[in-house]
């Protein structure tokens, strides 16, 4: 039986009017955003075979997102005024 070769993703790093930013492997790659699948949003993970977004792994990457901000803002002290970045 021949081994399954892993799943080929990108992520959605950004939108830019009609074109989608990818991250593919580290490198940055444009789609038209009408061959990605309806909903997308930046910060979805894409699996490249079936051109669907992987909700698992997209959840992944979120919490891992997530925790980096709060080890980046750790013991610092928020600017001040009232805005959300």
């Amino acid at each position: 039986m021949k081994p399954r070769s892993p799943k080929v993703r990108a992520s959605v790093d950004r939108i830019e009017d009609d074109l989608a930013v990818l991250v593919v492997d580290g490198r940055e790659v444009t789609r038209p955003l009408a061959s990605l699948p309806e909903g997308v949003r930046e910060g979805d993970v894409l699996d490249l075979e079936s051109l669907e977004v992987d909700r698992e792994a997209t959840e992944a990457l979120r919490a891992e997102v997530d925790q980096a901000r709060q080890r980046a803002l750790r013991g610092k002290t928020p600017p001040p005024g009232d805005f959300d970045l």
